[in-house]
């Protein structure tokens, strides 16, 4: 047995044997565009998590948005600030082509040192992967049992490992798995927490998983196990193992995303929240042709400075500092006024509207 390494708990929650690949670090940082290519994929793994809307559809969205052409791929990674990406799907291998355009187009527009990284679902032949090298692509992570893949991707020059989520009473699989990805120097394996989402509720089910806690959509056991092969990995191989958990999505990657984006799209009567959010306060229940008069009005009667009264057409409502809302809400009375939080994405969705009363 080799001597014990350590089991470490990083600054963003996860669990680490040896090194983080780098597509992890950017990731936790915020730091990189998510490019999901397409809906469309072949295995129809049981637990994949991907929304009815984009599931089994040729689509494109970078982050939140859906694009259809290279410029708005450029424009998206750009308003966060993105340092560099990741492919995902469905499974980019499907649209094999367009991946690769994205991946050379990502590489001139951003340089050698914008990251990308890819995650796929199927075995590549060593013709298309020195295709991939050749296009840029830095790191990829197979969803696949095998680790014949790997040995592949890594003799082509590809930072490579295995993607995988941890499915309990399975550790017997893992452990032979692992066995074989330490005799390839280089390979790292990636344990993300299972969860329970809308597409997956009735594999569940039928598997008869269980809900982690009254505050988590994570299936029970599966840290448990996770646990249990990074303890393992530990003392038996020299491989880079991560275990990312659920709450790291959430409480640290996209809070981290949203405020590299919010920091670039923020208007001047919008507050950065915590959690990357803007907050404002909003003036409804006006039509299109009065909106402009009506922002003119304010700024005249009140003398605000015009930076902090915006339009939205779009929402078709005028926009304000949320201070500034509070005290035109008492001046104002036959005014609708709330205070909105929304995210700085560009679906810009609202996650909470609290109506000010004119005795605000």
């Amino acid at each position: 047995m080799k001597a014990a390494r350590p089991i470490v708990r990083t600054s963003a929650g996860s669990i680490l044997v040896g090194k983080m690949p780098r597509g992890c670090r950017l990731c936790v940082r915020g730091a990189k565009l998510v490019l999901f290519v397409t809906g469309i994929c072949k295995q129809g793994c049981f637990y994949c998590p991907i929304s009815e809307k984009r599931r089994g559809v040729d689509v494109t969205y970078a982050n939140e948005r859906h694009v259809r052409n290279t410029r708005e791929i450029a424009e998206e990674a750009t308003l966060m600030d993105a340092l560099g990406t990741g492919i995902t799907g469905g499974d980019p291998l499907v649209r094999f082509g367009r991946t690769t355009s994205y991946i050379k187009f990502l590489k001139k527009k951003f340089g050698s040192r914008h990251h990308i990284h890819m995650y796929c679902c199927a075995s590549l032949s060593t013709k298309k992967l020195l295709e991939l090298k050749q296009a840029g692509l830095d790191e990829i992570r197979f969803h696949l049992w095998s680790a014949e893949p790997v040995r592949l991707a890594l003799e082509a020059g590809i930072r490579a490992g295995l993607e995988l989520p941890a499915i309990p009473s399975n550790r017997r699989r893992y452990i032979d798995l692992l066995k074989k990805l330490d005799q390839l120097p280089g390979a790292f394996v990636n344990l993300n927490e299972l969860e329970f989402s809308d597409t997956n509720l009735k594999e569940f089910k039928k598997r008869k998983f269980k809900i982690k806690s009254e505050t988590s959509m994570a299936v029970k056991g599966s840290e448990e196990l996770a646990f249990e092969i990074l303890r393992w990995a530990a003392s038996n191989t020299d491989l880079d193992v991560h275990y990312c958990p659920s709450s790291l999505k959430d409480s640290v990657q996209l809070r981290n995303r949203l405020k590299r984006r919010a920091a670039n799209v923020a208007k001047p009567y919008e507050q950065i929240t915590e959690d990357g959010l803007l907050f404002k306060g909003v003036i409804t229940g006006v039509s299109q042709k009065e909106l402009a008069p009506l922002r003119k009005r304010l700024i005249i009667r009140y003398k605000i400075n015009p930076e902090f009264v915006g339009l939205d057409k779009e929402k078709g409502r005028i926009e304000l500092h949320w201070r500034l809302a509070e005290k035109l809400a008492k001046a104002e009375p036959k005014l609708k006024f709330a205070l909105v939080e929304e995210y700085p994405t560009c679906d810009r969705l609202e996650t909470t509207v609290i109506p000010l009363p004119a005795n605000v």
